[in-house]
């Protein structure tokens, strides 16, 4: 008997993070594991390890200067 496997691809949300202290508020990304309906803007773990807002209708990557070093890299 073989395993068959199915390839699903990864899709992710973009999240905003929230500013504390000095550093500035950045976008992150949220890797999905549910329908993106089923998102309501609540709070998600980030690829990097965070909590961020989920920006329910915007894909990621965004297209801005602000964003996560780390969930840029872990994305690729």
């Amino acid at each position: 008997m073989t395993a068959v496997q199915t390839l699903i691809p990864i899709t992710f949300a973009a999240a905003r993070g929230r500013a504390h202290g000095p550093t500035v508020a950045l976008w992150h990304a949220v890797e999905l594991h549910r329908p993106e309906a089923e998102l309501d803007g609540a709070c998600e773990l980030t690829v990097c390890g965070s909590l961020a807002r989920v920006a329910t209708g915007t894909q990621w990557p965004v297209a801005a200067r602000d964003v996560c070093s780390a969930c840029a890299a872990l994305t690729r």
